[in-house]
């Protein structure tokens, strides 16, 4: 039995409320993305992400030349035909290796950004669901987690455990999850006492299928919005710990060891640190506008809950039941239910008052 069908309502009903969330999901989308389509820099750093990752991915083939292959002869050379963004002081092409460090930068962001979003769920979700003494041990190991520096924590999990792709992945995503648990906390607590989770923990539902059924689902727009805001800082990491010799090492390019490398030859070839810089700057700023156009997609008014399936279903099946206005997501226009009187004669032809 479904949790509406355990407040009497019949099957009729819910079928014809399935095909009403088939037309609501696909205006829910045609909304969110208009929503998006209003914030212009969200619109802008949504091309220039795509048009990075695309270069990224077909670098092999945009690009004639090899990460690895030196010539000595054209070392530190500026932009050319030949180089459009020159070369470093070992002949290498910068433009090759620039794409090719991107694909490593952002691989490693993304990861470490899902192993944040999978510790942090994972974490905030007991300490909201159980609460009590679970939540106060949890949340007092967040917030001392929170009240170390990130660097200090980067700079001594790389020294300890090396410099590796692994290791940036893990050492970067373990140090970026308190804030997705404290989000997904608060939206557990909030969402616990809510009709739909009492009604299925009545219905027999176990925990397991309520955080993953119900709660979660309910928590996922806020996530979507960390998740992305955590790639921006997630590369930064990245890019600060290769800067320092603590990231990948030679020969594997990336674009804070492009920087770092570029230290000694900044004033002779500017074109050195330029290039991967500006690819830094342009990445973070266009994944921050993005990540600022899906909170105003999904949380356009502060709140940080979105309404669940069961209470739009509930609602509808209430003001049907009660002789409200119900709208039609095809049609906007109310369709008004005959209610009963205390008579039983119809409100619609047995009244003759003028009033309303």
């Amino acid at each position: 039995m479904t949790d509406l069908e355990s407040h009497g309502i019949s099957e009729e009903h819910l079928l014809a409320l399935e095909r009403d969330e088939e037309v609501e999901e696909i205006s829910d989308w045609r909304r969110n993305w208009r929503s998006f389509s209003r914030n212009r820099p969200a619109v802008i750093g949504l091309v220039v992400l795509t048009l990075i990752l695309a270069a990224a991915i077909l670098g092999p083939i945009l690009s004639p030349y090899d990460t690895l292959t030196q010539d000595l002869g054209n070392r530190l050379q500026g932009p050319s035909w030949a180089h459009p963004m020159g070369t470093d002081e070992l002949g290498r092409d910068s433009m090759t290796r620039i794409l090719a460090g991107g694909r490593v930068s952002l691989g490693v962001a993304a990861l470490a950004t899902s192993v944040a979003l999978g510790v942090g769920i994972t974490i905030g979700s007991i300490a909201g669901f159980y609460g009590r003494w679970i939540d106060n041990v949890l949340m007092r190991l967040t917030d001392l987690a929170l009240s170390l520096p990130d660097l200090f924590l980067l700079i001594l999990a790389a020294s300890l455990l090396g410099p590796s792709f692994t290791t940036m992945v893990i050492i970067i995503g373990l140090v970026r999850w308190m804030n997705v648990a404290r989000l997904v906390r608060g939206s557990f607590l909030t969402l616990r006492e809510r009709e739909f989770v009492v009604s299925a923990r009545a219905s027999g539902t176990r925990s397991f299928g309520i955080v993953f059924k119900h709660l979660l689902p309910n928590s996922i727009s806020p996530l979507i919005v960390a998740g992305t805001l955590g790639v921006a800082s997630a590369i930064i990491a990245e890019s600060t710990l290769s800067f320092l010799g603590l990231g990948l090492q030679p020969p594997t390019p990336s674009w804070g060891t492009m920087l770092r490398d570029a230290q000694r030859v900044i004033f002779s070839t500017p074109s050195a640190a330029v290039f991967p810089g500006l690819m830094i700057f342009l990445t973070v700023v266009s994944v921050n506008f993005i990540g600022d156009g899906l909170r105003d997609v999904f949380d356009p008014s502060g709140a940080t809950l979105s309404r669940s399936r069961f209470d739009r279903r509930l609602e509808k099946l209430r003001a049907r039941y009660q002789g409200a206005p119900v709208v039609d997501v095809a049609d906007p226009t109310p369709q008004v239910t005959p209610a009963q009187g205390d008579d039983g004669a119809s409100s619609a032809g047995g009244s003759n008052d003028t009033g309303v």
